[in-house]
């Protein structure tokens, strides 16, 4: 069993102190406004990626134990209108992320890895996204993946909508590196990811604006967003991230006015919030850039707690953070 760092502590506590109150969940009929995922077999969802064929529906999956499946989950109800079972893929590791690149092929990232470098290799799955929504299933191309200087743990993965390449974010508590595929993926040999620039945020999940000129990244108590500038990233501003219980996902919506957030849990919200660059934004301006990168997290939200609510919170926090890690590096 690994004890968590300082740093990991000191974040959560000051996470707590930088953002307000949760506001009260969106109602489901509010589609790409937010939603409830209300599916009880969907109690860690960890990925988030708005259809590219279905209006209104959202695709996620599970974290770990629970198998090859990704759910289609209906924006307007809450509820799963698909579930899909891929086939021609081992047993799923540590499923953290799901993107969905050109042609409309959905990319599933096995990425994880909570022992930081025990698993040799992780691995990426590929379909095409289905046509007609119903429970399926669906046969899927599976990458081995290997880093350029070695193993490390993702949650991270993020597809370019117009070049097809895939990239992966690794998480590190002081800032971790955005890690670049081939340009195109081999299914017969091992896909070597080569780091291409720095990532200032502890990050749990990214995301591709629809048309490939924004990258949003998220960590636990906040985000940055980045002008792709043909992959040498540069950092505009930061983002509103919600008070989420364990915030693991971020997609924008089809039409990329909003960025949804995603968290664990039985019951989960999907919070919405207004994407940098759409009108009424209130993402932080590019000089407004935060404190240091694991401490960064806490910035890009506004408002007020009390004295009490906040040592509530801190202490909630660092409990639930504490205890969750000990179980998945026990």
């Amino acid at each position: 069993m690994r004890r968590p760092s300082a740093l990991l502590a000191g974040a959560l506590l000051v996470g707590a102190f930088a953002v307000p109150a949760a506001a009260p969940p969106a109602s489901a009929a509010d589609g790409d406004g937010g939603f409830t995922i209300k599916d009880p077999r969907i109690k860690e969802s960890s990925g988030l990626a708005a259809s590219h064929l279905h209006p209104g529906v959202y695709w996620t999956h599970n974290d770990s134990d629970d198998g090859p499946y990704i759910y289609a989950v209906d924006s307007r109800t809450g509820r799963t209108v698909a579930t899909v079972t891929l086939k021609g893929i081992g047993r799923p590791r540590d499923v953290e992320a799901i993107s969905i690149g050109p042609g409309n092929e959905i990319y599933v990232g096995d990425i994880g890895d909570n022992l930081d470098g025990t698993w040799p290799h992780v691995w990426i799955y590929k379909l095409p996204e289905p046509k007609v929504l119903k429970d399926q299933t669906v046969r899927a191309t599976q990458y081995v993946v290997k880093y350029a200087d070695g193993a490390r743990n993702a949650e991270s993965l993020v597809v370019h909508p117009k070049t097809g390449r895939v990239y992966i974010i690794d998480k590190k508590e002081d800032g971790g590196h955005l890690f670049e595929g081939p340009a195109h993926l081999s299914a017969s040999g091992t896909n070597i990811f080569k780091p291409v620039a720095p990532v200032d945020l502890w990050a749990t999940d990214a995301a591709f604006s629809p048309d490939g000129t924004r990258l949003a990244v998220r960590g636990y108590f906040g985000g940055i967003y980045y002008d792709w500038n043909g992959g040498r990233i540069k950092r505009l501003g930061r983002l509103d991230v919600p008070l989420q219980r364990q915030g693991e996902s971020v997609t924008y919506s089809a039409d990329g006015t909003k960025l949804l957030y995603g968290s664990e849990g039985a019951d989960s919200p999907v919070r919405a919030e207004d994407a940098p660059d759409a009108a009424g934004s209130s993402a932080k301006s590019p000089s407004d850039k935060g404190g240091s990168p694991a401490s960064g997290e806490s910035g890009g939200t506004s408002g007020r707690l009390t004295t009490g609510a906040v040592a509530v919170l801190a202490a909630a926090l660092l409990v639930f953070g504490l205890g969750r890690l000990r179980r998945r590096r026990s």
